[in-house]
C-alpha cells in the first residue's frame, strides 16, 4: 500500500561519491535504492531523470533514487563503470541487482522501479495473514510438524502464497526432511517462484546440500590454521560452518578469503558470500553487517 504520508524529498536525494556508502550501500540494506547517473549536458537524461522520479515517488517510498551528477561525482561512477549516460543502476542489500543505459519510454521506467520496489516486499494483507502468523509461530516454537499442517492448509486456499509456500518449505527443513522441502519448493507456481523469502530458500538447500560433501569441521580449521591461504579449504569450512548454524563465523573466512585474493577461483569467494546471504533472512544482523563489510572492500 502507498505510504500517503511520504514526501519526495524523504526518497528521491541528489548523492556523491562521499555519500555513496550512506545513501545507497547502507540505505538499500533494508530499502531498494535506484541511482540515477546524469549530468546536465546529457540530453536523454533529462526526460529520463523526471520519469524515474515519477515513478519513485508513486511507488510511495518503497524504493528510494539517488541522483548522482557524474561532472561533479565521478568516483563512484568510474568504479561501477559508467560508460555512457544516463545509466541507472538499482541496489538491494548492499549490492547492484540491476540497472539499464539509455532513455526508456515512461511504461517501461515504470516497470522497472515497480521491479525494483518488489525486492523490498509488501506486507500481507489478504484474509489468510492471520493463519499465516499463527503458523509461523508454530514453527518458532517448534512444532514444525503442526507449522506443515497448517501452511498446507493455507495452500488449499491459496495456491499462489509465497509466504505459505516459505513457511511449508522452512517446515520441513526444520523436520530435517530436505528432499521433501526441495520438492516442495521446485512445485511452487512459476508467478511466485522469484518471491525473495522462496530464493532464501533454495540458496539455503544449497547450502545444505554443498555441506552434505564437506569434511569435518575441526580437519579443515586445522588446514586454515596450517595455511591461510588454502583458499578451498576456508571456502569449504564456511560450508561446513553455515550448515551447523555458525553463519558469522562462515561469514568471517569468506571475507578474509575475499579480503586475501578476491579474485581466486574466478571470485569463489564473493559468489559463496552471496549464496550465503541470500540465504538468511534480509534483517539477519550477520547479513546486514557481512554485505556492508563485503561493499566496503568492493568500493574502498
Amino acid at each position: 500500500m502507498m505510504d500517503l504520508t511520504a514526501t519526495p524529498e524523504t526518497h528521491i536525494i541528489d548523492g556523491t561519491d562521499a555519500t555513496f556508502m550512506a545513501d545507497v550501500v547502507d540505505a538499500s540494506m533494508t530499502t531498494p535504492v535506484i541511482v540515477d547517473f546524469w549530468a546536465p549536458w546529457c540530453g536523454p537524461c533529462k526526460s529520463l531523470g523526471p520519469a524515474i522520479e515519477a515513478a519513485v515517488t508513486k511507488a510511495g517510498g518503497r524504493v528510494k533514487l539517488v541522483k548522482i551528477d557524474t561532472d561533479a561525482n565521478q568516483q563512484v561512477a568510474a568504479q561501477l563503470r559508467v560508460q555512457s549516460l544516463p545509466t541507472v543502476y538499482a541496489f538491494w542489500q548492499g549490492q547492484p541487482v540491476d540497472g539499464f543505459q539509455g532513455a526508456l519510454p515512461p511504461s517501461e521506467v515504470d516497470a522497472f522501479v515497480t521491479k525494483i520496489a518488489d525486492m523490498g516486499g509488501e506486507p500481507e494483507d489478504d484474509g489468510l495473514a492471520g493463519a499465516i502468523a499463527a503458523a509461523q509461530q508454530m514453527l518458532d516454537e517448534g512444532a514444525a510438524a503442526d507449522a506443515a499442517e497448517t501452511f498446507a492448509a493455507i495452500l488449499q486456499e491459496d495456491p499462489q502464497s509465497a509466504p505459505a509456500y516459505a513457511g511449508l518449505v522452512s517446515a520441513y527443513l526444520a523436520l530435517d526432511d530436505v528432499d521433501q522441502a526441495e520438492a516442495i519448493l521446485n512445485g511452487a507456481p512459476a508467478e511466485i517462484s522469484h518471491d525473495p523469502a522462496l530464493e532464501a530458500l533454495a540458496a539455503r538447500i544449497n547450502l545444505l546440500r554443498a555441506a552434505a560433501n564437506a569434511g569435518p569441521v575441526a580437519d579443515l580449521q586445522a588446514k586454515v590454521a596450517a595455511d591461510p591461504a588454502d583458499h578451498a579449504a576456508r571456502l569449504e569450512l564456511a560450508t561446513a560452518l553455515s550448515a551447523k548454524g555458525e553463519t558469522q563465523a562462515a561469514v568471517d573466512h569468506l571475507l578474509e578469503s575475499f579480503r586475501l585474493d578476491r579474485e581466486w577461483n574466478d571470485g569463489a569467494a564473493k559468489a559463496q558470500l552471496f549464496q550465503l546471504f541470500d540465504a538468511l533472512d534480509p534483517k539477519d544482523p550477520v547479513a546486514l553487517t557481512g554485505r556492508r563489510k563485503l561493499s566496503s572492500m568492493i568500493f574502498a
